[in-house]
């Protein structure tokens, strides 16, 4: 669940921001802009189920090739709104800047940006079932929640710096606009020569490289900035609705302009609140989630001839008990025993056939994979498929659990 909260929030809030942003000031501008960026919208988000089916379903698609282009038309695009917003060389091409001019280059600009964020979202939710398993599970709800949730809280503060830059100057927005352009941009950039370098399409140049590694480094503080950037519009905005102009006709209009205050304040609120909020996924639960489980000490074991012998009262309790064998090779191979029933026991490898052995622990009675955060089905612990633990063989004799000593050495390349 929090794994998708916080990659949800992740990918979609550059997106977010700097689509209200530009809403925002097309506001300033008049209709004909919002209408191109809704268009805009619309065809960033079919081309980008496009991509994503192909993706799914084929081998054609080579990610890296098609981010290069999409992030080659944001960036010529972004620079061509800020030119044309500031008005910044008209005198020199008046006849470019018009308003169908805005319009198409905003279009460009908007579908380039739904384009290139959209098919990573589009493609979590294939990942939620694993093979063999089924979605009417609670690991199931559990991750389409967080995505949700993450969604929620990216439309979230998308919807209130819209609203919230409403009211603002079209200056302080523009502002904001432009900065939120450059700072994206230079991220951009920054993968675009990350690709280049890594598929040799440009000499490995040493300072280009420490710079490109430097700015990858600080891709998460870019999401800062915006969060920044979006309290900042609500604390302008609440100070704004302090000040409420003094000249009015009548006590009515003097009512409607008070509601109209009030109004600004819970749109500031809505903006703080959210923004808050994506703050606290993005540091808080990414550090909670990406805490190292240490994984529980191997539990004592008989060794008599080629068999291993477990009492079973050892294993009575049902709760998860790790065990560690010692190959000839002097690999250590642990495995995993859970009581599943008053008759049956989940045994298996402590490692599965997708994540390797990166090992299972217990958390709130249940069985989680240390890599990936799958809660297992207890019940299925034994059987092969999705991510349950390898199954090991196993038979039970004079109340002790027999483990052929040959099947773990059998496995012992999953532990190198």
């Amino acid at each position: 669940m929090l794994r998708y909260l916080i990659l949800v929030v992740e990918n979609s809030l550059t997106l977010a921001v700097l689509g209200a942003l530009l809403f925002g000031a097309a506001a300033k501008k008049g209709p004909f802009l919002q209408k191109r960026l809704i268009q805009g919208c619309l065809l960033g988000t079919v081309l980008a189920l496009i991509l994503a089916i192909l993706r799914r379903t084929t081998a054609l698609i080579n990610r890296g090739y098609w981010n290069l282009w999409i992030l080659g038309v944001a960036i010529i695009g972004g620079i061509l709104v800020m030119l044309l917003y500031w008005d910044l060389g008209k005198t020199r091409f008046p006849c470019f800047y018009t308003p169908p001019v805005f319009g198409w280059v905003s279009f460009l600009l908007m579908g380039a940006l739904f384009f290139y964020t959209l098919p990573t979202l589009f493609l979590y939710p294939t990942e939620f079932v694993l093979a063999g398993e089924s979605i009417f599970s609670t690991d199931f709800l559990f991750k389409l929640i967080g995505y949700s949730i993450g969604l929620g809280v990216a439309l979230l503060v998308g919807i209130g710096i819209f609203k919230g830059g409403i009211p603002l100057s079209s200056r302080f927005v523009g502002v904001l606009l432009t900065l939120g352009l450059i700072l994206t941009m230079l991220n951009q950039a920054a993968t675009m020569v990350q690709f280049l370098l890594a598929r040799r399409m440009i000499p490995m140049i040493r300072w280009l490289f420490r710079l490109v590694v430097a700015a990858s480094g600080y891709s998460q503080v870019l999401l800062y900035l915006l969060i920044g950037m979006g309290v900042s519009l609500a604390l302008v905005l609440w100070i704004q609705s302090l000040r409420p102009p003094t000249g009015y006709k009548n006590p009515a209009e003097h009512r409607k302009i008070r509601a109209t205050l009030r109004t600004h304040r819970r749109w500031s609120g809505v903006v703080t609140g959210s923004a808050l909020g994506a703050l606290v996924i993005l540091t808080g639960l990414k550090a909670y989630t990406e805490q190292e489980v240490t994984l529980s000490p191997a539990e004592p074991m008989h060794i008599q001839g080629d068999e291993i012998l477990i009492p079973l009262e050892q294993i009575q309790d049902g709760h998860l008990h790790r065990f560690a064998y010692t190959t000839t090779d002097n690999t250590e191979v642990r495995f995993i025993v859970i009581k599943k029933n008053e008759v049956a026991y989940g045994v298996g490898l402590d490692a599965c056939d997708i994540c390797g052995a990166t090992g299972y622990y217990e958390r709130k009675n249940e069985v989680i994979c240390r890599l990936c955060d799958v809660v297992m089905n207890i019940s299925t612990i034994g059987f092969k498929g999705g991510c349950n633990p390898v199954p090991l063989p196993y038979t039970n004799r004079s109340g002790n659990m027999i483990i052929a000593i040959n099947n773990l050495e059998t496995e012992q390349h999953r532990f190198k």
